[in-house]
């Protein structure tokens, strides 16, 4: 069995404490980390524009925030899964 994992595609996550989740690559130690993303119990409603720019309006700020490497951080990935055209797993 292969124990390689698809970088930077979004994923479901197995684990129900969250929705989705994400391999991304360290640039810092090389490691192979697990970003989980999204609350369980809501939907993503990003074909309505109004519901979009809000989510944007309220998370770029703390995208923002981060440090050192943005993609390890959840926001970024949450930001990321709104933008029309992102392949998200049903």
């Amino acid at each position: 069995m292969s124990t390689e994992k698809p970088l930077n595609k979004i994923l479901s996550n197995p684990n129900k404490n969250k929705k989705y989740m994400v391999y991304v690559k360290d640039k810092s130690t090389n490691n192979i980390k697990k970003v989980s993303f999204g609350d369980p119990n809501m939907k993503i409603k990003r074909n309505n524009p109004k519901n979009r720019k809000s989510f944007m309006a309220r998370h770029g700020a703390t995208l923002e925030k981060v440090e050192g490497q943005k993609n390890l951080s959840p926001v970024y990935w949450a930001l990321r899964s709104w933008k029309l055209g992102t392949k998200l797993p049903s």
